[in-house]
C-alpha cells in the first residue's frame, strides 16, 4: 500500500472504533494523525491551535451536527479537507460541490487515494 510519509492529518470523527481503526492504519502508512476529534467544538479548537495541518478528515455528522462550521474553519486556513459520511452526496455536494467524498465504512485503498487527489 502506499505511503503517506508524515502528512499531518487531522481526524474529526466521532465514532470512536472507526476513529481508532483510522487512525492506526494511516499512522502505519506513516501518517502524523491529529487528533481524532469527536466533536466540532474540539475540532474547531484543534484547527486554530495546530501550526500545522497538511489535510483533514472530515465526518459530516458529528454528535447529530453538520460538521459545516469546521469545514469553513478548514478553507478559512486553507486546510484541503475530505468529508467521510454514510450519508448521500447531496448534503455535501450542494454547498461544498468540489470537495472529495469517501464513504463510511473506510477501505483505505480508495481513502489513500482521495488524501493523495486533494493534497
Amino acid at each position: 500500500m502506499d505511503s503517506l510519509g508524515n502528512i499531518r492529518i487531522l481526524i474529526v470523527e466521532d465514532e470512536y472504533m472507526l476513529a481508532k481503526g483510522l487512525m492506526r492504519e494511516l499512522q502505519d502508512l506513516g501518517a502524523v494523525v491529529i487528533g481524532p476529534e469527536p466533536t466540532i467544538a474540539g475540532a474547531l479548537t484543534r484547527i486554530a491551535d495546530e501550526a500545522e495541518v497538511d489535510i483533514a478528515i472530515l465526518d459530516v455528522n458529528l454528535g447529530g451536527e453538520i460538521s459545516f462550521p469546521v469545514a469553513e474553519a478548514l478553507i478559512a486556513r486553507d486546510i484541503p479537507f475530505i468529508f467521510s459520511s454514510g450519508y448521500e452526496d447531496a448534503i455535501t455536494q450542494e454547498r461544498y460541490p468540489s470537495v472529495v467524498k469517501c464513504d463510511k465504512p473506510y477501505v483505505m485503498t480508495r481513502m489513500i487515494k482521495a488524501i493523495k487527489s486533494v493534497i
